[in-house]
């Protein structure tokens, strides 16, 4: 085993000394105190006995010493497993479906009022629990035997009970090896999301510094961004529209913004062009990534394109009946609970729709929300941006309701930024809609929402709508 002293990432940190690795809760940690915090964690992780082939199940959030303990973890090699605080039943459910053998709480949540001294004791108080689990997976065995860290995400899916994606945590630190650019960045996804997870690992490898929110409405973001200099915002198309939709912009000085990253779901083409003209002065850049894949290289062909390219770093792509295929070094070893997605050369079907124009991909969103319309495809995406595009609409989802006769008929649920006569805005919004879409693509029915059409991940969320 690499013993601390000797890992690179760890040594990397050591030399930033004083410059602050995360600010949170009021309080700030430099890359030195993460440093010693690793080190902390490491010494408690070896009195415990957790060591290799252990799977550590990390509960919380994006903290200091959260993150010095999953690097810790990574260095012993053990596969470690970031949950964010679930109700006991689901939590009991994904650790089962890990394999987890140890589960570590209260080290560290970045909550308001944890002072500096707090989170560097955090290795010493936090509590450790040995878990009742069922023998390792093959594929777990597999990654242990090649003397490598791993990491379990699970897949948000749709419907039913999530994938449970076993990743090589060694080869996600191995992205930032090469050191580029760092910034001012907020921790906007979540800890238990492979986009936080790349956050965090790409960040502080590059010596920028992160700000954990208490909360991620967009009063305290625009805050945020005013009090610490925030320089990359990495967000979804969703809370961006809701950030446009708000004064928070003439309230706050959020001049600092250098960058914009936006993924996880379609970005509607006004929100992209709304965007660019509230800040002129910011790139804004389309991300791509899954649990199953991590996040890929990307490069937008434009601040106002949702055209990208793909590639790099040994990331190649096929495009196959339109739809993405990926085969990357960062890959997933495969899934504990459901059959492998890849073919027999590591391609993995990702299950989203494309566009190509040459070197250039636009996503169109995902294969499997494809509504079928008396034989006709419709993808929710493209009736969404039509109806975003309507005055007084703030937020759109399109579903489909069965129907006799059709099949399937599309609904529209949307959010409205004043008050409007229901029967007067159903009139409106259908003959804006035939106006600009073909005959299959126009909903039957309009549903005014008064909730959210979002998860608290700020992703969208069909199932509102259902």
């Amino acid at each position: 085993m690499t013993s601390a002293v000797d890992h690179w990432y760890l040594a990397r940190l050591g030399s930033r000394g004083d410059v602050p690795a995360f600010i949170w809760g009021g309080g700030a940690m430099t890359y030195a105190d993460l440093f010693k915090a690793t080190v902390s964690w490491l010494n408690r992780l070896k009195q415990q006995g957790i060591a290799a082939s252990d799977r550590v199940v990390v509960l919380g959030d994006h903290s200091p010493s959260n993150f010095a303990l999953l690097l810790a973890l990574a260095i012993r090699k053990t596969v470690v497993v970031p949950l964010t605080h679930l109700p006991d039943e689901v939590l009991q459910t994904r650790c089962t479906m890990a394999c987890a053998n140890w589960l570590i709480s209260g080290g560290g949540h970045g909550d308001v009022g944890d002072s500096d001294g707090a989170e560097k004791a955090a290795a010493d108080t936090a509590t450790i629990k040995p878990l009742d689990a069922p023998p390792p997976h093959q594929l777990q065995k597999q990654l242990s035997n090649a003397d490598r860290a791993g990491l379990i995400l699970f897949s948000s899916g749709s419907a039913g009970t999530p994938k449970t994606c076993l990743l090589d945590l060694d080869a996600l630190l191995e992205t930032t090896r090469v050191e580029r650019k760092s910034f001012v960045t907020m921790a906007f996804l979540l800890f238990d999301h492979i986009g936080g997870i790349n956050t965090m690992i790409n960040m502080l490898g590059q010596g920028g510094t992160i700000v954990v929110p208490p909360d991620r409405t967009v009063a305290t973001t625009a805050a945020l961004i005013e009090a610490h200099g925030i320089s990359l915002l990495p967000t979804s198309p969703t809370f961006l529209k809701m950030l446009l939709m708000s004064d928070a912009a003439a309230r706050h000085d959020l001049s600092s913004l250098e960058l914009i990253t936006y993924g996880t779901e379609v970005m509607p083409e006004t929100t992209l062009k709304a965007l660019q003209e509230a800040f002129p002065d910011v790139r804004l850049k389309q991300t791509y990534g899954l649990s199953e894949i991590g996040i890929v290289p990307t490069r937008s062909k434009s601040a106002g394109s949702l055209w990208l390219e793909i590639g790099g770093s040994n990331v190649e792509y096929e495009v196959r009946d339109d739809i993405l295929w990926l085969r990357a070094p960062t890959a997933m070893l495969g899934y504990l609970n459901a059959e492998s997605p890849f073919d027999a050369d590591g391609w993995l079907d990702t299950g989203d729709r494309v566009e190509v124009d040459g070197k250039y991909l636009r996503i169109l969103g995902r294969d499997s929300e494809l509504i079928n319309i008396g034989g006709e495809k419709v993808h929710p995406s493209e009736v969404e941006n039509v109806l975003l595009e309507a005055p007084n609409i703030v937020d759109a989802t399109v579903i489909a309701r069965a129907n006799p006769v059709m099949g399937s008929v599309l609904t529209a649920m949307v959010r409205l930024q004043t008050d409007e006569d229901g029967r007067a805005l159903k009139k409106r919004l259908g003959e804006y809609c035939r106006q600009r879409l073909e005959q299959h693509k126009v909903p039957m029915m309009f549903k005014i929402s008064e909730t959210p059409l979002h998860s608290q991940r700020f992703k969208k969320n069909r199932d509102v709508a259902s």
